[in-house]
């Protein structure tokens, strides 16, 4: 026994450690990538300038109907968005990408996110800022300057 008690100190202790390290790093991981993209996500928002309603009308575009599962397979949302872009050249080139590289962009977005992420203003407000910086990359022209949610509907499936 004597011989043996070393050995399980040693095995208990280097458990102990691989466990506490393991938490300590995914704790770490989870944490700074939600705050760096948040961040992110904040300080490339410009602020929009004021327009008139008929500004306003000409240059959003809607996208309507988008029905998914989210990361969390039992549940499903349904969503509809308005997006206000910078000029209304800007829109009618978002507009001839919108159904084949906007939708994609928003369908895997909701793909990876869980259902808690989206409760409350501020979760509809980060899959906003989340939104608006990956369609940005990929816009053509222009800039997308703000995303509104118009419809949310988050239901479990029974």
């Amino acid at each position: 026994m004597k011989k043996m008690a070393p050995w399980l100190i040693t095995i208990l202790l280097a458990i102990t450690l691989i466990v506490l390290a393991a938490f300590l790093l995914m704790n770490q991981l989870t944490n700074s990538d939600r705050g760096s993209e948040v961040k992110q996500a904040v300080s490339d928002v410009a602020v929009p300038k004021n327009f008139s309603a008929d500004e306003i009308v000409s240059v959003t575009s809607t996208i309507e109907g988008i029905k998914t599962n989210l990361s969390d397979p039992s549940y499903v949302v349904g969503m509809d968005f308005a997006f206000q872009l910078d000029t209304a050249m800007t829109k009618e080139a978002f507009d001839k990408i919108k159904d084949f590289k906007v939708k994609p962009i928003i369908i895997k977005t909701l793909a990876d996110t869980k259902p808690d992420e989206l409760t409350g203003a501020k979760g509809k407000d980060n899959l906003s800022s989340k939104l608006l910086n990956l369609i940005n990359k990929s816009l053509p022209e222009g800039k997308l300057v703000q995303i509104d949610i118009t419809n949310f509907i988050m239901q479990p499936i029974y």
